[in-house]
């Protein structure tokens, strides 16, 4: 009897492992993410009725965030600077699902203007009485090499990105505290986890939101109710990158480059959707090998120290020599890589 339970065993393992390695090879999300999509509530009756603000809500993910949201049912509170843009999201919003007119304010907004935060916030919690869900999803990214790059650029990326949401979030956390509930959402990125290069600045502003969040999280444990939770998203499809900050704070991005070989801005939003439906605290979005990235951060730093530098003297390289759409280069050769070492272990 004995025998047959530990050869069960055997056979057991090897395809209980297989199976996952299998599921991760094809997975653009953590697991704890995955498994939410599959066995967790969905958005679709989870933030149904829900007031959501969204800033940075005129292009890219916050954009999408508005199109499914409203799909979803939820009221919109939408915020960006450019007021006839997001005008434009409303009316798609409308076009789109069973939303009425008054179901979607648009409120403008400055994350750079600080001293209208705290008016602002009172507009949205007035308009419907309260907010259930803020994302922060305003900011800019970077690329250009430290060196090269004025002090300016970092201030305006921390001023931005950092003090920016910080600001937001402080104006509509008492307002939660106050009721006991809601959902706080702020859009990281990989680099919150890592570093890159060409993007020291931005890096710095989103490791500052981490440790932020994280930070914030373990002050509310009076408070269960409300779920501070952060986005980690790798290579999106988003205006983000035409937008990035250069070496000047003026100086306009050159070209953005393909952004073919990205995950779609759709499927992001629908995962960043499963996660609040389902309390996640934090959650790692990307499609392979940057996922495999994420992991070898979190549980292997040696090896991805090393394969870091070596990718990352390539994108430098190739940013020098002007192929700015580089990070193309970069997902090719870190499959190369994958391949090469897979092959290894096989010899």
């Amino acid at each position: 009897m004995e025998c047959c339970i530990a050869s069960a065993l055997w056979c057991f393992v090897p395809l209980y492992l297989l199976i996952h390695f299998l599921c991760f090879i094809f997975a653009d999300a953590d697991f704890t993410l995955l498994w939410a999509g599959l066995f967790g509530h969905k958005p679709e009756n989870k933030l149904k009725g829900l007031v959501v603000w969204v800033t940075g809500a005129s292009s890219g993910i916050g954009e999408e965030l508005a199109y499914q949201l409203a799909k979803c049912g939820s009221r919109l509170i939408l915020s960006a600077r450019r007021e006839d843009e997001l005008k434009r999201v409303k009316r798609s919003c409308l076009e789109s699902s069973d939303l009425q007119d008054e179901d979607i304010r648009v409120l403008p907004l400055d994350l750079l203007e600080r001293t209208s935060h705290e008016e602002k916030a009172k507009a949205a919690i007035q308009y419907f009485g309260h907010i259930d869900v803020l994302i922060n999803n305003g900011g800019r990214s970077q690329r250009s090499l430290c060196m090269e790059t004025s002090i300016d650029v970092y201030q305006a990326l921390m001023e931005l990105n950092f003090l920016g949401t910080v600001s937001i979030t402080k104006q509509v956390l008492p307002h939660m505290t106050q009721r006991g509930t809601g959902s706080i959402v702020t859009v990281s990125s990989v680099v919150g986890l890592a570093g890159a290069p060409l993007a020291t600045g931005y890096s710095a502003s989103k490791h500052a939101l981490q440790g932020f969040f994280n930070s914030l999280r373990t002050e509310l444990t009076d408070f269960p109710n409300i779920l501070i939770s952060t986005v980690c998203p790798g290579p999106v499809q988003s205006q983000i990158v035409q937008n990035a900050f250069t070496e000047e704070v003026l100086k306009p991005l050159a070209a953005a480059g393909n952004q073919g070989h990205k995950m779609s801005t759709s499927r992001c939003v629908r995962l960043m959707l499963v996660g609040i439906s389902n309390g996640v605290k934090e959650m790692w979005i990307a499609q392979q090998p940057f996922l495999l990235f994420y992991y070898a951060w979190q549980y292997a730093p040696t090896f991805a120290w090393f394969i870091t530098n070596m990718l990352g003297r390539k994108r430098v390289q190739n940013f020098k020599a002007g192929l700015v759409g580089c990070r193309l280069c970069i997902l090719h050769q870190a499959k190369d890589l994958l391949k090469v070492n897979s092959s290894r272990g096989n010899a």
